[in-house]
């Protein structure tokens, strides 16, 4: 599995124990990696993640409202919910990150931790916020060639 992509997934659970336990990051954060440990390279970019989403949450859980047709976030799923929540932060604010590979990275993280139709979801809201908020250089690599994997 590519370190980015464990870094995804350790993202959600570190985002998944905030938003379930309501616990403080720096404790979240030393809970987890006593639990799962992981190379440092990991550990920096999920907590990049988390921090980043954490840190724009208002305005990330705005977009994702924006563009849910008929779903509250907080009846939302919490896998769902937070896969959506550092996607959108890398959407967002992450401009070396193609939005292709967010969005699959997303899909996939969906498929493997949520429920059946979970990447259709996260995959359509994911593709609006893309083709109407987001505003970086047109980049195109494919979801396969994203640096430092």
């Amino acid at each position: 599995m590519r370190k980015r992509t464990q870094a995804r997934e350790c993202a959600l659970k570190i985002l998944y124990q905030v938003d379930m336990i309501e616990q403080p990051l720096a404790q979240a954060l030393t809970a987890f990696w006593d639990f799962q440990p992981a190379p440092e390279e990991i550990r920096e970019f999920a907590e990049r993640l988390v921090r980043g989403t954490l840190e724009h949450l208002s305005e990330i859980d705005q977009k994702i409202e924006k563009y849910t047709e008929n779903w509250e976030l907080k009846r939302m799923a919490v896998v769902d919910r937070n896969i959506l929540r550092f996607s959108v932060y890398e959407l967002l604010f992450m401009d070396e990150i193609p939005p292709k590979v967010t969005i699959n990275e997303a899909v996939n993280i969906a498929k493997k931790y949520s429920q059946d139709e979970a990447g259709k979801f996260v995959n359509g809201i994911l593709d609006k916020i893309n083709h109407t908020e987001v505003h970086k250089p047109d980049q195109t690599s494919s979801p396969h060639e994203e640096t430092n994997t």
